[in-house]
């Protein structure tokens, strides 16, 4: 693209949750940057020749930035899922083939990624082999450019490894990022444990499993000065764990996905294993509590957890099939139920989306202000649609949202100033 390329979004509804910007006007772009943006931009119309997008009074955001994604496809298919959904920016979680853990893996996922429609960003493994037992290099992983430590589905389970890798990471300035999930309590279990649990037949997994974690996490944090980060928070009693401590002043945050606030363990009826997830979906109460902590920030970032499975490894008896969901291209839609529902504000659901984690992260983007990233989304908050898996970019179908009604729609997304995604 021309690095002196002028593109003017007009007619738009501005929004930008960093400053709590929601005005109509415009926007201009100059190569890959936003060169100004604003109310009165081009009141007395548009001279220089600028190529114009005409959004028709649609919102115009920062491109979303996912903090859990999981390359379970290609890097092409997974950036162009990504684009669909409004997706700028991805953090690919170190549970590949080969694993993250090393700084020749880390230089490989970012030459990947130099030729992707969006930007994706490693996460590195925190131990190696995703064993829990010893440490990676954090600070080598990090010069290399990993933007976070993790292992990703697995919970760092050991005491004095967790210590360590808070107290190298908190050295390096480093973000630590906690599957919370005992995995002793969680060992045979494949769902919330409970009455369903018990009429299904399935063995459960208590909801004290992530809370259990949680706590023993946050007095390390205490301990360390470590910063820490719940990849998915799934119970009311680890969001108010997380809320305490936050009141506390540790450096905590923390995440959930769509499925834990649009769907409850009800979701797995007739052992439906588009909907087996790990953490697995909880009590209704759980959800509802989920809602809260992101209505009031409790809960930072709204992430799609996207982890695709072939058809073959999700069709099979529920205790054997594989845990995960796609979620690239429904994040957006199930995002605007909470709007629509009267349960958070827009601006609160595009902060999680945009500014939040790009400050977790430490990453530019997430912000619509002069000399920012040209990352944008544009798109439609109350658009009808019926969630269809078939029509989705990424190969993989396991949606549990298959046929569900839902209301806004991606119509463009932004990389860089130029157009990776426009919807037919």
């Amino acid at each position: 693209m021309a690095a002196d390329r002028r593109v003017v979004y007009m007619n738009a509804r501005l929004l930008d949750p960093a400053s709590g910007r929601d005005e109509r006007g415009a926007l201009l772009t100059v190569g890959g940057k936003i060169w100004d943006v604003g109310a009165d931009l081009f009141a007395d119309g548009i001279t220089d020749g600028s190529e114009v997008v005409d959004c028709r009074g649609l919102c115009l955001a920062p491109g979303f930035i996912d903090m859990q994604v999981f390359l379970g496809e290609s890097v092409e298919t997974t950036a162009r899922a990504a684009a669909a959904g409004g997706v700028t920016t991805i953090a690919a979680m170190p549970n590949m083939n080969p694993l993250l853990d090393r700084v020749s893996l880390v230089d490989y996922i970012q030459r990947l990624a130099r030729d992707a429609s969006v930007r994706i960003h490693p996460i590195a493994a925190a131990t190696k082999d995703l064993g829990g037992e010893e440490m990676t290099e954090i600070g080598l992983l990090r010069e290399a450019g990993a933007l976070a430590f993790s292992d990703g589905r697995k919970a760092i389970a050991d005491s004095q490894v967790m210590r360590r890798i808070l107290t190298y990471a908190g050295a390096h300035d480093s973000l630590v990022i906690q599957h919370a999930e005992d995995p002793a309590l969680a060992r045979e279990g494949v769902m919330n444990e409970g009455e369903i649990a018990t009429r299904l037949g399935l063995p459960g997994i208590p909801a004290e499993a992530e809370v259990i974690m949680i706590e023993r996490d946050l007095r390390l944090v205490g301990l360390t000065g470590g910063r820490y980060h719940v990849a998915l928070v799934t119970t009311a009693a680890a969001v108010a764990a997380i809320r305490r401590a936050k009141a506390e002043g540790l450096p905590v945050t923390c995440g959930t996905a769509p499925h834990y606030f649009a769907l409850n363990e009800l979701a797995i009826a007739e052992y439906r294993t588009f909907a087996r997830t790990s953490p697995p979906l909880r009590a209704e109460a759980d959800r509802r509590a989920v809602v809260e902590g992101l209505a009031d920030g409790t809960i930072d970032v709204i992430v799609s957890s996207h982890d695709p499975h072939d058809v073959e490894s999700k069709r099979l008896p529920f205790d054997l099939a594989a845990s995960g969901v796609i979620g690239l291209e429904t994040i957006l839609p199930m995002a605007m139920e909470l709007l629509h529902g009267g349960h958070v504000p827009l601006m609160r659901l595009l902060a999680a989306l945009t500014s939040r984690p790009a400050e977790i992260l430490g990453i530019t983007g997430g912000r619509l202000c002069k000399g920012e990233i040209a990352d944008l989304v544009l798109f439609d908050p109350n658009a009808p649609l019926v969630i269809d898996p078939a029509a989705f970019h990424s190969k993989a179908k396991n949606s549990p949202f298959e046929g569900r009604p839902a209301q806004g729609k991606v119509v463009r997304t932004i990389v860089g100033g130029r157009t990776v995604y426009q919807a037919g």
